[in-house]
């Protein structure tokens, strides 16, 4: 005979018969959650190993990275392989190894990339492991290529001195049109003057 029993009464015990509270896998859960919209939404997100960083140069790469509206996080591999399932990127998720931290970015895909090159440059405990941009695997040398590209704004700087030089030459080139034609008619005249005496 089948006796139901209260699902709330139940307790789960993990491999070493220890107890497992149900928040805390609920809490993982919600943390996957988050970041896979993050991954979702992300323009690019590149892996890196933080090992042998102490907690000032952690919080010095933060606080850069932070600067720069990109966000890097430490989650447990095991969460970051989860949350990375039917994202873009799921191609890095063999890369979510050992000590793993990611840096998100949801719009310039340049920053990270510069941000995280330079302080390793500094710091070379900070290992880029790889990089995942639009369903693609970035190397490492794929992404200290990226580093040395102009940033979003310096690019938009670049687009903008562009657009504002052409307006002027065309003025330039249109003033040029009246005063050239001002040269010949007083260049007429003279002459007609000269004839005249």
């Amino acid at each position: 005979m089948f006796v139901p029993f209260l699902l709330h009464e139940f307790k789960r015990h993990d491999s070493e018969g220890e107890e497992v509270d149900d928040l805390n896998r609920e809490e993982k859960q919600r943390v996957v959650e988050d970041i896979h919209k993050r991954f979702q939404e992300a323009e690019i997100v590149i892996a890196t190993d933080y090992k042998g960083l102490n907690v000032e140069e952690l919080t010095t790469l933060r606080r850069q990275l932070r600067e720069a509206s990109i966000e890097y996080q430490v989650v447990k591999n095991t969460l970051l392989n989860r949350a990375s399932e039917n994202t873009d990127i799921s191609v890095i998720t063999e890369y979510f190894k050992g000590p793993c931290a990611v840096a998100i970015s949801y719009d310039d895909p340049v920053a990270p990339a510069k941000v995280l090159s330079k302080f390793a440059e500094t710091h070379p405990k900070l290992e880029l492991k790889v990089g995942a941009m639009n369903g693609k695997v970035l190397s490492v040398d794929d992404l200290k290529a990226l580093s040395k590209l102009p940033s979003r704004e310096e690019l938009l700087s670049q687009l903008l001195s562009c657009m504002n030089a052409v307006p002027g030459n065309f003025v330039r080139t249109l003033a040029a049109v009246p005063a050239g034609f001002v040269n010949v008619l007083q260049g007429i005249k003279d002459k007609k003057e000269k004839e005249s005496e």
